[in-house]
């Protein structure tokens, strides 16, 4: 039996500040924006490419303090890429940092240990991390 992580809720404080953050900046793609009622609205948002969606809401998502989720993790084939678009979008971005050594050789020095990060605009951090090819 497969168990798959399919949705991760990230709290925030202003829902379209945060839907236009990861769908205009991130460009994550806008699976639905349901408004149920005046205290009730749930937007789902997916990466390019994840299996993984985020949902944003009120009032029928678990409370939580807006920028309280911290370490999500995004991975890409190629950091310097996105990276790049990540800065071409306007999202503050660290610099490409190298966490650890590699366990094995590997095509791109940067491959699992290479890594950004980044804040949504109520402070959820997320890292993004190089994988160009798994075992």
């Amino acid at each position: 039996m497969n168990w798959t992580l399919e949705v991760v809720i990230v709290p925030v404080s202003d829902l379209d500040r945060a839907k236009a953050f990861y769908a205009d900046q991130l460009g994550f793609t806008v699976d639905h924006d349901t408004v149920i009622s005046d205290e009730a609205r749930i937007i789902q948002l997916t990466p390019p490419g994840s299996g993984c969606s985020i949902v944003i809401g009120k009032g029928v998502v678990p409370d939580m303090p807006p920028g309280s989720l911290k370490g999500l993790q995004l991975v890409v084939p190629d950091l310097r890429r996105a990276r790049e678009e990540l800065v071409e979008r306007g999202v503050p971005v660290s610099e490409i940092q190298v966490v650890g050594q590699n366990p094995r050789s590997v095509p791109d020095p940067l491959d699992n240990v290479g890594f950004v990060f980044f804040t949504d605009p109520d402070g959820n951090s997320w890292g993004v991390q190089q994988i160009s090819s798994r075992p």
